[in-house]
C-alpha cells in the first residue's frame, strides 16, 4: 500500500471528535461524569437526554465555551481542551439562533468571512420568521465550512410542522456538505429521524451509544427503553412469571395486540383493566392497569378497538421474542415500572 493511501486511511480512521474521560463539575455538582465517546467523520450524531443530563454541557466543552474539569476533547486527533472557541474548527448554532440584530441577513451570513460590502435592501433578523432565522443561522455557521457543526436544540423554538420540515432539511444539508453534525436534543423523535448514531445521556453519564435502530429496538437499560419512545418495562419479577427469566425486559407498545380469543403459539399475555384510550388518528394508545397496580401500553389500529372501553377488562399479548432484556437502571417513563 502506498504511503499516501495509508495516510488517507489513517485520517478516515481518526474520529472527528473524541472525548476521553471528560468530566465537568460545578462546585459539588457533577454535570458530566467521565465520558468516553468517539464521533466519526461525516456523521450526524445526536446527544439525547432529559434536561440536566449533561448533553448540553458536553456540547459546550466541545465548542470551547466550558473548560473541562478533567479529561480531554480531541478534534481530529488533536487535543483542543485548552483552546479558545475561535481557535477550534467548529461552529455552533443555538436554539435562539444568536443572530446579530443590527446586521442584515447577508451581513449575518458573511460575518464568518468578515465580508463588508452588503446591499442596502437586505432585511434585518427581526423581520424574519423563526424558520428563516434558523436557516440564516445555519448558513452563517456553514459558510466557512467548519470541520464540525454543533447544534444546540436549534429546532426547539419552531412549531411542530416547521420543526418536522426542518428535520428533513437539516439531514439533507448534512448529507450534501458532508460535515460532521453534533446535535443536542431532548426530543426522541428528532434524534431518531435524523441521526446516524445517538448517545443517550442520563445523570451526567452515557447510558447507550448506537444506531437509531439499535437504540429503539435493543435498549441497553431500562432508562433508555423508557426515554426513547414509549416502552413497557417488565420488572424482574414479572419477567420471571411471563418469560421464565428473572431480569427486566422491554416491550414496545406496537408489539402488543388486544386478544379477543386465544393467544397464538409463542405469545405471552397479561390481563388488566383499561384505564385510558388516546386517539392518535390511524392508531390508538391503550393503557391498561394490571392486577399488581402496574401499567402496560399498547399501540393498536384505531379500527381494532371493538369491545374496548375504559374501565372494562382487556387482555394483551405479544411474541415472546419481542421482549428484550435491559439493565435495571432508573426509569424516567414507560409502562410497567
Amino acid at each position: 500500500m502506498a504511503i499516501g493511501a495509508r495516510d488517507d486511511e489513517s485520517r478516515r480512521a481518526t474520529p472527528a471528535i473524541q472525548l476521553v474521560r471528560l468530566r465537568k463539575s460545578f462546585g459539588e455538582v457533577v454535570a458530566v461524569d467521565d465520558i468516553d465517546l468517539e464521533i466519526h467523520e461525516g456523521e450526524f450524531f445526536s446527544l439525547l437526554g432529559p434536561s440536566g443530563s449533561g448533553k448540553t454541557t458536553v456540547l459546550r466543552m466541545i465548542a470551547g465555551f466550558e473548560p473541562p474539569t478533567g479529561g480531554a476533547v480531541l478534534l481530529q486527533g488533536t487535543d483542543v481542551s485548552q483552546l479558545a472557541p475561535y481557535d477550534r474548527d467548529v461552529n455552533t448554532v443555538f436554539q435562539d439562533y444568536a443572530l446579530f440584530p443590527h446586521m442584515s441577513v447577508l451581513e449575518n451570513i458573511e460575518y464568518g468571512l468578515k465580508v463588508k460590502k452588503v446591499g442596502k435592501a437586505e432585511r434585518r433578523p427581526n423581520q424574519l420568521s423563526g424558520g428563516q432565522r434558523q436557516r440564516i443561522a445555519l448558513a452563517r455557521a456553514l459558510v466557512n465550512h467548519p470541520k464540525v457543526l454543533l447544534l444546540d436544540e436549534p429546532l426547539g423554538a419552531l412549531d411542530l410542522k416547521l420543526r418536522e420540515e426542518m428535520q428533513v432539511e437539516l439531514k439533507n444539508i448534512q448529507r450534501d456538505v458532508g460535515i460532521t453534525f453534533v446535535f443536542v436534543t431532548h426530543d426522541q423523535g428528532e434524534a431518531l429521524s435524523m441521526s446516524n448514531r445517538i448517545a443517550v445521556f442520563n445523570n451526567g453519564r452515557i447510558e447507550q451509544v448506537g444506531t437509531t435502530r439499535e437504540i429503539y429496538d435493543n435498549p441497553a437499560t431500562a432508562f433508555v427503553a423508557g426515554f426513547v419512545g414509549i416502552s413497557n418495562v417488565l420488572t424482574a419479577r414479572r419477567s420471571r412469571e411471563l418469560l421464565g427469566v428473572e431480569e427486566p425486559h422491554s416491550v414496545r407498545p406496537e408489539r402488543l395486540r388486544i386478544v379477543h380469543h386465544e393467544i397464538a403459539d409463542g405469545e405471552v399475555s397479561v390481563v388488566g383493566v383499561v384505564s385510558d384510550v388516546q386517539y392518535l388518528g390511524a392508531d390508538c394508545r391503550v393503557r391498561a392497569q394490571l392486577d399488581d397496580g402496574t401499567f402496560m401500553v399498547a399501540s393498536v389500529p384505531s379500527d381494532g378497538l371493538a369491545g374496548v372501553a375504559i374501565g372494562g377488562p382487556i387482555r394483551l399479548a405479544w411474541p415472546r421474542f419481542a421482549a428484550f432484556p435491559v439493565a435495571n437502571t432508573d426509569i424516567s417513563k414507560g409502562g410497567d415500572q
